[in-house]
């Protein structure tokens, strides 16, 4: 039996969305590792809420979203940051952790690491965004190895120290995502609602398309929402709202297909296995992580990256794919049970001590 200290992104409240798809990633993981007998303890922002996890909330100040922040920026913390405390309140209880699991993609996690007697594994939920970050990143990779894990192989390429990188991939609980057959006639689009993610690609493609667009997530920037809805008035979209996961199941399986039209290079994209759980196909930009989920032409559509036209021609075609196919890969891919059998290895591996090879699937 491992004890575990996960902590997690500083940018919002466990259960806000504001930490985009990290926050479903820990959940999952930390009920798939007490499932399995192992002790968890969370420490998060302060009015976190997610089931019956136990949660260390933490007051303090928000941290700025990473991907906000220009490249050559200096690194910023506001004050009475709820970085600092978080990290503060993990070194003083660190003796009673056989591990510190690290979700938040921010610089003073990899500073402190040589200075904290309990190992610390680092999840990166991003790719590289900041010169200062991948600085300090690669100095773990080097005098830690084996202790960066990551989602894909196309997100551990945007790194310097890419083979170093131990990939983890994502994985859900396939329970709680119904199957359905027989969508209506509207798409989906889910996720945090700021310019990297793009959504005014996938309005465009709905109004050129003249199908209804359900828009699904946290609106992080107010700013960019105001402005898509002033470009496009007569666009066929209803925004939805931030719903939990049984709600979003629901309408979200309903929907013909889910559109994914990031600008980055996405790390990996659990919306899509959301809806390939829900049998939905997935349309995507031939771009990060979602290149490595979706399987052209059986469970979605890759299309060029910042393409209307071919996003819309995937629209037209999305009635080719099986949707049973969808759910399948899911089932085969993406189950929780092989989620946690990837980072169980991981953390046994560092609690032992014992390396894997620089690169290697755990």
């Amino acid at each position: 039996m491992l004890k575990l200290l996960f902590i997690s992104t500083p940018v919002g409240p466990l259960g806000s969305g504001l930490g985009g798809g990290v926050e479903l990633t820990l959940t999952n993981l930390a009920v798939e590792m007490l499932r399995r007998g192992h002790q968890v303890k969370i420490v998060a922002p302060a009015h976190s809420v997610w089931g019956d996890l136990s949660i260390e909330e933490i007051p303090g100040n928000l941290q700025i979203h990473a991907q906000t922040q220009g490249r050559d920026l200096p690194i910023q913390m506001p004050e009475n940051s709820v970085l600092g405390k978080m990290w503060d309140y993990a070194r003083t209880v660190q003796s009673d952790y056989d591990l510190i699991v690290n979700f938040a993609f921010d610089w003073l996690p990899f500073y402190l690491t040589p200075f904290f007697q309990c190992k610390i594994a680092h999840f990166v939920s991003m790719g590289s965004l900041s010169i200062a970050l991948d600085e300090i990143m690669a100095q773990v990779a080097q005098n830690f190895p084996g202790t960066l894990g990551v989602y894909t192989q196309s997100q551990a390429a945007t790194f310097p120290f890419a083979s170093s990188c131990k990939i983890l991939g994502s994985g859900i609980d396939l329970s709680m995502y119904e199957f359905c057959e027989k969508p209506d006639n509207a798409l989906a689009w889910l996720g945090r609602i700021a310019p990297e993610k793009a959504l005014e690609d996938a309005v465009e493609a709905a109004e050129i398309t003249e199908t209804k667009l359900k828009i699904f997530g946290k609106i992080q920037v107010q700013e960019y929402w105001e402005q898509i809805c002033q470009d496009y008035p007569a666009a066929p979209m209803e925004y939805m709202g931030f719903l939990s996961t049984e709600n979003l199941q629901q309408e979200l399986g309903k929907c013909r297909a889910l559109l994914m039209t990031p600008r980055w290079v996405e790390a990996f994209g659990n919306v899509a296995i959301e809806a390939l759980a829900c049998g939905v196909p997935v349309i995507a930009y031939l771009r990060g992580g979602p290149a490595e989920i979706v399987q052209h032409g059986k469970t979605g559509f890759l299309v060029l990256p910042d393409s209307i036209t071919e996003l819309v021609e995937a629209i037209g075609n999305i009635d080719q794919i099986d949707r049973k196919l969808c759910r399948e890969q899911a089932e085969q891919e993406y189950s929780l049970v092989g989620l946690g059998d990837r980072f169980e290895t991981w953390f046994q591996d560092l609690v032992s001590e014992v390396g894997l090879n620089d690169g290697e699937r755990v």
